[in-house]
């Protein structure tokens, strides 16, 4: 047993054995709260061409389905905990690790845990590789008691994988599902779980995926358990949906998935991908935009003796207005040699001088920077140096902030994982804005600004740092 205790050891060293997988819960349960036991069950069947490519590439790279399917299931869990590389899932083998039990009666049954750490950057054939010798490995010592390697973390409460589990079973139709042949016996394997109704099941455990191998036609299923205290219906229906659809891709011959990153794989479903875009149809026709400065000047037209700006006793018609706004821009553009895009400084209190200040730079062309006169001196100095330094040459447009909700007319929202993929629906993600309100930049911060301001497929959005989920009817929370 030394070896078989050393090998349990260093495949869990550094693993924290009580770390529940962050799956995508409904509901979450208290370590000291007591499961009702009541389950869901939601299967699904490969199809023939599914089931044909499925075991094709099992006889091509020489790993076993079962190998297969549980490389498709660690792929599929990184996925579904958005990006978790450390996983550790529980898998019972029949124990028989000697050719002279083979033929013998008798109850072998262990769980044991298989431990994954994958790289994201992997394809999916390396992953297979890898999962391929972790399989083997593990079912070399697979004798060695479930109790006897849970005695070595002694602190350990509830470890994860005795809920989040995985099963492969080969059958013959003309035998049934449960039924093996020991001998000249033939004896029938209990269930995991009691079905009570067309669909509900009484379970012990969180989250089970099983994989059926059916010998005899040669087709493959799919059955998710799920425990109702964490999950509704819907979720686990979605999970499934979710499994056979990354089956699709990486098993479909014309994309060449299997050489893609696995971080590249999308559990997002075709009516999620029409619901994201809906959610960002908000364009509509503004009416043609005009600068600051030319609507002055038609307001000088339309009313040149009506007051434009007044403060305590003193106040300037947009006639007068005009007047002192054209001689200070003079004044710019023929003895400051301002040039369009420049950034023009002004330090005053807050005055009539300061309106006309603010009037004079922008119809010279300038960019308008306002400073405090109440700002340390030091800070002063610096935004005067850092504005006389560099230059803007995009206009400004006005900005709205964005609400939690629903994006407002002309931005658009995406909500990205870590490797700048779309999350599903219900999964949290980073918020991403685009669209009209996206500024220009970080002024003399280019390490912010390429921080901030993403590429996203020839569109700048802004990189909001907030983590939110978009619901089933397109809004964010």
């Amino acid at each position: 047993m030394t070896a078989a205790s050393m090998y349990w050891r260093d495949t869990l060293r550094g693993y924290s054995i009580n770390h529940s997988l962050p799956l995508p819960f409904d509901r979450y349960r208290l370590s000291d709260e007591r499961r009702t036991g009541l389950g869901i069950s939601v299967s699904f069947d490969f199809g023939e061409d599914l089931s044909r490519a499925f075991l094709t590439y099992s006889s091509s790279n020489g790993i076993t389905p079962e190998q297969l399917a549980l490389a498709s299931y660690f792929a599929f869990m990184f996925k579904l905990t958005n990006g978790e590389c450390d996983l550790c899932i529980g898998m019972n083998t029949h124990g028989r690790y000697k050719e002279e039990l083979m033929s013998v009666i008798g109850l072998f049954v262990n769980n044991i845990p298989l431990r994954c750490q994958l790289d994201p950057h992997w394809s999916f054939h390396q992953l297979a590789e890898h999962v391929k010798e972790i399989f083997t490995n593990s079912l070399e010592y697979s004798y060695f008691p479930l109790q006897r390697i849970l005695a070595q973390y002694p602190n350990a409460t509830k470890p994860v994988f005795l809920d989040t589990s995985f099963e492969f079973q080969s059958y013959a139709s003309t035998t049934g599902k449960n039924q093996v042949m020991i001998g000249n016996a033939r004896l029938v394997a209990a269930p995991f779980s009691i079905k009570i109704d067309e669909d509900e099941i009484m379970s012990k455990f969180d989250f089970v995926l099983t994989i059926q191998h059916d010998l005899d036609t040669d087709q493959l299923s799919c059955t998710i358990n799920a425990s109702l205290d964490l999950f509704d219906k819907i979720t686990v229906d979605r999970m499934s949906q979710r499994f056979c659809s990354m089956l699709e891709q990486l098993l479909n011959i014309n994309d060449n998935q299997m050489k893609k990153s696995i971080y590249e794989l999308s559990l997002v479903l075709p009516d999620e991908i029409l619901l994201m875009k809906s959610m960002n149809n908000t364009q509509v026709l503004f009416p043609s935009v005009t600068c600051i400065h030319h609507e002055f000047v038609h307001q000088v037209m339309e009313h040149p003796q009506k007051v434009a700006v007044e403060l305590d006793d003193q106040s300037l018609t947009y006639d007068e207005l005009l007047y002192y706004v054209q001689v200070s821009s003079l004044n710019l553009l023929n003895e400051q040699r301002v040039l369009v895009g420049d950034i023009i400084c002004q330090c005053v209190e807050r005055s009539i001088s300061m309106v006309i200040g603010m009037m004079a730079i922008v119809m010279a062309g300038g960019v308008y920077c306002p400073l405090s006169p109440r700002d340390p001196e030091h800070r002063l100095h610096a935004l005067a140096t850092i504005a006389c330094t560099f230059h803007l040459v995009d206009d400004l447009v006005n900005k709205k902030s964005i609400e939690i909700g629903v994006p407002l007319h002309n931005y658009r929202s995406m909500i990205l994982d870590e490797f700048s993929k779309s999350v599903f629906v219900g999964q949290e993600g980073e918020l991403f804005l685009g669209g009209i309100g996206v500024f220009a930049g970080y002024l003399g911060r280019d390490d912010l600004t390429s921080k901030a301001l993403v590429d996203i497929d020839g569109e700048v959005f802004y990189r909001a740092g907030d983590l939110v989920k978009v619901d089933n009817k397109g809004l964010l929370h």
